[in-house]
Formats: C-alpha cells, sequence, structure tokens
C-alpha cells in the first residue's frame, strides 16, 4: 500500500544522470540537438558546445565506450519523459481475479444466485476463480465438480473464456475464467445492463456468507441418512 505523501519522510529519490559537469570522463561521443551524430570529443570541448547554445550535455549511454551523450534542454526532456511515464500508467488496464466457491452439492437457486455473480464480475471485465469445495468422501466423485464447472463454462459462453481447465488440487477443483473479447470490446454492455437491471447486486462479502450457509446446510443433509442409520429400532410391543 502506497504511503500518503504527507506521511512520507523518506527523502526524493537523487536523479543518477549524469549532466554537464558531472560528467567526469576524458571524452564523450556526443549527439547534437537535431539528433545527429557530432563525433568522439574532449568532455571540456562537448560541454563548451553544449553551453554555447543554452543547453545541458547529458550522458545517456554511460557503459559505451567512450559514453555517448546528447546535447538537450534536460528539464524539457524530464518533463516529457514524466508524461510519456503517465500516459502508459493511464493506459495499463489493472487485472482483479475474483473467487466464487461452489459444492458439489449445490442447491439450484444457490448456483443461479452464484451464477450471477460469476457473469457480473465478468462483465466488470474481471477474472473469476471458480472453486469446487469437496468435503469427506466427496472427494472420491470429482466428476461432480466437473459438471459443474463444464455447465458453468458452458452457460457463460458469451462473456467468458476459461484461462485454466478444471485441475484438482487436493480437496479443491478450481478453474479460472477471462472475460471474453465481446466483453472486453464492449459489445456485450448494453446487454449486461438489460440482463442486469432486475437483478438485486450482492457484495463480495454477501456472496462469501452465501458458501457458508450451502456448507452449513449441504453438511446437515449429509449427516442426516447417517444419523437416521445409527438410531437403533424400537422393539416391538
Amino acid at each position: 500500500m502506497p504511503v500518503p505523501r504527507r506521511f512520507d519522510r523518506r527523502p526524493p529519490e537523487r536523479d543518477l544522470t549524469r549532466i554537464n559537469e558531472r560528467i567526469r570522463v576524458p571524452e564523450v561521443r556526443v549527439i547534437g540537438e537535431d539528433g545527429k551524430q557530432i563525433g568522439v570529443m574532449r568532455t571540456d570541448e562537448a560541454l563548451r558546445y553544449a553551453q554555447d547554445r543554452d543547453l545541458d550535455l547529458v550522458e545517456v549511454a554511460p557503459d559505451a565506450r567512450p559514453p555517448v551523450t546528447r546535447v538537450l534542454d534536460y528539464s524539457k526532456y524530464k518533463y516529457e519523459q514524466a508524461q510519456k511515464q503517465k500516459q502508459a500508467r493511464k493506459h495499463q488496464q489493472q487485472i482483479t481475479i475474483r473467487e466464487i466457491k461452489f459444492r458439489p452439492k449445490i442447491a439450484e437457486q444457490d448456483y443461479a444466485t452464484k451464477k450471477r455473480h460469476v457473469e457480473r464480475f465478468l462483465r466488470h471485465k474481471d477474472k473469476v476463480k471458480i472453486t469446487i469445495m469437496f468435503r469427506g468422501r466427496e472427494v472420491t466423485h470429482p466428476e461432480r465438480g466437473q459438471m459443474i464447472l463444464d455447465r458453468l463454462a458452458e452457460e457463460l459462453g458469451e462473456l467468458a473464456v476459461i484461462e485454466q481447465r478444471p485441475n484438482l488440487d487436493g480437496r479443491n477443483m478450481t478453474m479460472l475464467l477471462g472475460p471474453s473479447k465481446a466483453v472486453l470490446s464492449g459489445t456485450l454492455a448494453k446487454a449486461g445492463e438489460t440482463n442486469g437491471a432486475g437483478a438485486p447486486e450482492a457484495s463480495e462479502d454477501g456472496a462469501a456468507t452465501e458458501a457458508v450457509e450451502d456448507d452449513a446446510s449441504e453438511a446437515v443433509e449429509d449427516d442426516a441418512p447417517e444419523a437416521a442409520a445409527d438410531e437403533p429400532e424400537s422393539p416391538a410391543a
């Protein structure tokens, strides 16, 4: 997490670029302000050449032999470089990976709810990690989790592409979905607004709460037959 500037007590980063009198080598290769190569010159002569034009002598390739310098306005050069970096950061797309958890015996209504969460995340151009959580002897039937993942990928075919095929790792089976080209280009945006208008949006915390409730209810269903089997029969009257 970045430190707010008013609380940041670190000293500012020092500019390590060697310019003008900070260039201590005896000779340098000089490139003029028009980008054309002037040739190898003694450093003091190159510095005088730049000063005669009210410009700076800037070392751009210190590892070359001799080092390469350019004649330019260094303040303007630094400003242009900062603007280029700012534009590059502006166009960078931040990738967010969400996670939705299913159980292999999930009820149809809960499946539909979680599917809507996945759809909403994909429409926001986020990646979604789908996790099937197996409990106890459920892990002996991985095909049930595979069926849920295959069904979800098929039903969200217009919105998603499978970036990672279903993979069983311990008691969890995972699959990674990414937004499709249609979502990234924005051609499905209007359709998403129409389809999502009537469905209330749930927070991520809400999705996690539903997963816990599903686990508890299904655990009760799983344990109920065993409890009934263990109960002794009453003697006949």
